[in-house]
């Protein structure tokens, strides 16, 4: 299976919850980074991090598939 594939097969309701929660962190991180307002440092850092920790989710999610035969058995 290659990626293309992979990417358009369903995906798990877990992972799809996961998905959501890593598009969330990702976006609440770039908030943070892009605020207009005087923050310090450690938290334009940790706005950082949740960046990363939320696209890293929501691509490992996307690419999770079901499995057809463990759904028969």
């Amino acid at each position: 299976m290659n990626i293309i594939d992979r990417l358009k097969a369903p995906t798990p309701k877990f992972f799809k919850v996961l998905r959501n929660v890593g598009l969330g962190l990702a976006a609440a991180g770039g908030v943070i980074v892009a605020s207009p307002i005087a923050i310090p440092a450690i938290v334009v850092t940790i706005g950082g991090y949740l960046i990363v920790a939320g696209s890293v989710a929501t691509a490992v999610s996307q690419a999770v598939t079901e499995n057809e035969t463990a759904k028969q058995n």
